[in-house]
């Protein structure tokens, strides 16, 4: 699976989403599954799925679909 769909697929299962959800326009409290315990649990998953640790500052910061792929980046996963 490509990296793009895995991480597409980790906001569809945290967040209980239809395939169909439009996630790359995701952000932060737009749904109500994404509070702080959603976002803990995003967190957690992008980090087993990917294989990374994130920074505090990285997850405080990823407030939407788009800044979780700059921060995946940032730790060399490529899309």
């Amino acid at each position: 699976m490509a990296n793009l769909e895995t991480y597409k697929n980790v906001f569809i299962e945290v967040f209980s989403l239809s395939e169909d959800f439009d996630v790359e326009n995701l952000q932060f409290k737009q749904i109500p599954e994404w509070d702080s315990v959603g976002h803990m649990d995003l967190v957690a998953s992008l980090e087993d799925a990917f294989d990374v640790m994130l920074e505090t500052d990285e997850i405080i910061g990823l407030d939407s679909f788009n800044k979780g792929l700059e921060v995946l980046k940032a730790h060399d996963v490529e899309f």
